[in-house]
């Protein structure tokens, strides 16, 4: 995950965009496999705002550590508020109010496949008009499964034109 001037993106935030309802909150896990409270609460850190920055710092980009810190800090330093402090980090909740939109990324959505020879992507009620790519209403996961569909789709409708 990226974290941008523009808001999130990278393969993870890619990932998930094409499956979660704009309505509906996420979850991050800012630390996955990581406890970044544990020094502070057995008291081998101090309990305070520049103790908790040092041990966000370890595992988040600096100015992100801070910022996160600065807008989650607990009242007081007990282990109880640390607790929650290192809940709130491993269940980071945002809403998306939207994406870069299609210009930026591959699309979802177009031609139905029910409407295509699966052999040659020859449309089925117009006679030699065929429909590959992205055009296609498929969707593949990150890695390249998106290319691999552009291609194989292009290489069955030229063979059979």
């Amino acid at each position: 995950m990226l974290i941008t001037h523009r808001g999130l993106s990278g393969p993870a935030i890619l990932q998930i965009s094409s499956y979660w309802d704009l309505e509906s909150p996420i979850a991050i896990d800012l630390a996955p496999n990581t406890d970044i409270t544990y020094r502070m609460r057995q008291g081998s850190a101090g309990r305070d705002l520049k103790a908790a920055k040092s041990a966000f710092r370890a595992v988040l980009p600096e100015r992100f550590a801070d910022r996160w810190v600065e807008l989650h800090a607990p009242q007081r330093w007990t282990n109880s508020a640390l607790e929650q402090l290192e809940h709130a980090a491993h269940h980071w909740e945002i809403t998306p109010s939207g994406t870069e939109g299609y210009d930026k990324e591959v699309t979802a959505g177009g031609v139905d496949t029910d409407e295509l020879s699966a052999k040659t992507m020859e449309c089925r009620h117009v006679p030699g008009l065929y429909f590959i790519g992205e055009v296609v209403d498929t969707t593949g996961q990150l890695g390249g499964f998106n290319f691999q569909w552009a291609w194989a789709s292009g290489f069955c409708a030229g063979q059979a034109i």
